[in-house]
């Protein structure tokens, strides 16, 4: 399987009200880091390798993942972790660690601040440059994914559209090749910048999964998860 690449640089500012003292990705939920969800998730669909992308608080998040090594619980895994010296924004953040680790190959990425139920098989297997879309209730917070024929025609912004339609999942699969045309270092966004120059060349894929799909940006959802795993019971997850 491909080495994830997990975006866990953010500052969390919209989740500050109700956690104030970490990054958002160790979040509390019942006791436990939000991260480790999302590790333990990604460990029982395969992944082996790795790559946390860090900046706010890093120190916090390594200490996280220095017991995870320690545990020797999920079986032979590799962590590696790179931190961002600045802020570069999501695509700067993988740009950075694809030079520095020179990473050559297509890669899986996904973002720290989201439960995915499942997807890392499905994108694992899919052709480079695809992402993964889940279809939501109402698609005003996220934007909503159109597609044709399975590639991505456009992305209508946030707050256009409150009707159901798919979404950006947070997970993709993506070749070093997309960062051709920008420069290492500079603060590049996958959503503003890369995703939608592809977007207009034709060259974004998107294939659809159906599970359950958390994204805990903002209080409400990070409640949200809270009570799912109330309800599930965290060995059920």
């Amino acid at each position: 399987m491909k080495p994830l690449l997990v975006l866990a640089g953010g500052f969390g500012t919209r989740l500050r009200s109700v956690v104030s003292n970490v990054p958002k990705s160790l979040a509390p939920v019942l006791g436990k880091p939000f991260i480790l969800y999302l590790f333990e998730n990604w460990v029982r669909q395969g992944v082996k390798d790795f790559i946390f992308l860090l900046h706010f608080e890093s120190h916090l998040i390594e200490d996280v993942l220095n017991d995870v090594l320690k545990n020797k619980l999920y079986g032979n895994i590799n962590i590696d972790i790179v931190v961002e010296p600045t802020p570069l924004g999501t695509g700067g953040s993988i740009y950075h660690a694809v030079q520095k680790l020179q990473i050559i190959k297509s890669f899986m990425v996904a973002n720290a601040d989201t439960w995915l139920g499942s997807g890392i098989i499905d994108i694992n297997e899919s052709s480079s440059n695809t992402i993964a879309a889940v279809e939501v209730n109402e698609c005003s917070r996220y934007g909503e994914l159109i597609l044709n024929g399975g590639v991505v025609d456009k992305f209508l912004e946030k707050n256009s559209s409150n009707r159901s339609g798919l979404v950006n999942a947070g997970i993709y699969h993506l070749s070093p090749k997309i960062f051709n045309e920008f420069s290492l270092n500079e603060n590049i966004s996958l959503e503003s910048d890369i995703f939608p120059n592809m977007v207009q060349k034709k060259l974004l894929k998107a294939i659809k999964v159906n599970t359950n799909f958390i994204d805990i940006g903002i209080p409400e959802d990070y409640m949200k998860f809270c009570k799912f795993i109330e309800e599930k019971g965290q060995k059920n997850v």
